[in-house]
């Protein structure tokens, strides 16, 4: 009788790829829960547009005359901003706002600035035609607006276009978040359209150590506390976010206040990505594909958010497999070069961590903080890297298949192993159940 042995698929840039699991090594495959998408996206976004959250419609607000500025999110999110930022020009323009009096600015936060062809896959070439669109420049003093600092001593300091605006918008999708807890609401422009020095002091050590800073977490977490008395200092009065499913389909949109209807989508998106599981694993496979693993520094997210959740995933001593293809590298921003340098350059991973809760460390570079707090307690192999040198300098394990992959943790812990298959690590929040 011959026993069939099972495929297993993760995603792979804009593929997948197949693999089985040695002999001995016991599968568990979380997913999150399957909800069928909108039918009708664009006329669900039309309904939220009409009917928002807390909030009069945005067309109401809007007066001939206004200044408008819409923050959008950049090409490392899956936004879909095709939809929701022409259907908020659309309101705009029935409100009698001329496109002349409209800016729409890319979120970058501090990645590399967008080019126009991201521009274009972002909002549609008639959109990139007809607007005036900037992307953030949170390193020229002259482009922002000191808004003083928090009672939690966040210096805060937004891009001029939004705060000049009389009525800022913003986009973005509602997800499990390294910090924020969620992604959406208010990050877009808190983050996303912010100075270095905001984004520095809250991706700061003294902000990842807190224990408040966690995935599905926004209650007494600091990172939300910070973002949402940012984007209220620069004036944010509506918002049009969704949540995605596993495909980057839209299951629900909401728009309106950016509290109000953020709140709404998160309670929606805990029923959805949060998923129990019974204990910590020996493995994590974690999947994360275009656009994430373009670079080391987003595809390293997956294996951060599984040991980061609500309990770590993997128990220590054990491993992640992330398998990114990394054409761009570490990446090309002045984040991502931030980040390689300082894994690279650093003797080990402990240096690492002393170095930056001695010293601190400028935007970008907490992502090698949170990289060497993941790989104190575990380790990390990426899978299929176009750059395994620059994997290696960043003290993770480069293997070119997954079957090369798991000989590498078969060597090291043998074969009799509890392996966790999470096809979209970025999207789905295991919860350990009993540690």
């Amino acid at each position: 009788m011959t026993i069939e042995v099972p495929i297993y698929r993760i995603p792979y840039s804009k593929t997948h790829l197949e693999f089985t699991l040695p002999a001995g090594m016991r599968a568990t495959v979380v997913e999150s829960r399957p909800v069928p998408p909108l039918s009708d996206p664009e006329g669900a976004v039309a309904e939220a547009l009409a009917h928002p959250v807390g909030s009069p419609p945005l067309r109401e607000l809007a007066r001939p005359g206004d200044r408008v500025c819409i923050v959008f999110t950049d090409i490392t999110r899956a936004s879909p901003d095709h939809l929701l930022v022409p259907a908020l020009l659309r309101e705009l323009e029935a409100a009698g706002v001329r496109d002349e009096d409209i800016t729409l600015l890319c979120g970058i936060g501090m990645h590399r600035p967008s080019t126009r062809e991201e521009k274009v896959a972002k909002l549609g070439a008639e959109v990139v035609a007809r607007y005036r669109i900037i992307d953030n420049e949170p390193r020229n003093p002259d482009a922002l607006v000191d808004l003083g600092v928090t009672p939690g001593g966040v210096p805060v300091q937004v891009h001029r276009a939004a705060v000049e605006a009389d009525l800022l918008v913003a986009t973005g999708i509602v997800e499990p978040h390294q910090y924020a807890g969620y992604s959406g609401g208010r990050k877009t422009v808190a983050v996303g359209a912010a100075g270095e020095a905001l984004i520095a002091y809250t991706h700061g050590p003294a902000f990842v150590d807190h224990p408040g800073t966690r995935l599905g977490r926004i209650e007494g977490n600091p990172f939300h506390e910070a973002v949402t008395e940012a984007a209220r200092r620069a004036g944010l009065r509506f918002i049009l976010n969704a949540v995605l499913d596993d495909e980057h389909r839209i299951l629900k949109v909401a728009a309106g206040d950016p509290e109000a209807a953020f709140l709404e989508l998160v309670a929606f998106a805990r029923t959805v990505y949060e998923v129990p599981i019974p204990h910590p694993y020996d493995v994590a496979i974690g999947g994360v594909g275009f656009p994430k693993d373009t670079n080391l520094y987003q595809a390293s997210r997956a294996p951060s958010y599984l040991h980061f959740a609500p309990t770590p995933v993997v128990r220590k001593g054990g491993y992640y497999i992330i398998p990114a293809r990394c054409e761009e590298g570490a990446g090309e921003g002045v984040g991502e070069q931030r980040f390689f340098a300082a894994l690279r350059d650093a003797p080990d991973v402990q240096f690492v961590l002393d170095d930056a809760r001695r010293h601190g460390y400028p935007p970008g570079q907490q992502r090698a903080f949170v990289i060497a707090k993941v790989l104190e307690e575990t380790r990390i192999i990426i899978v299929g890297s176009e750059h395994p040198d620059v994997v290696a300098a960043c003290k993770m394990i480069p293997a070119a298949t997954m079957e090369e992959a798991l000989e590498i943790v078969v060597r090291d812990l043998g074969p009799d192993l509890d392996v966790l298959i999470v096809p979209h690590a970025l999207l789905t929040l295991p919860v350990v159940q009993k540690v």
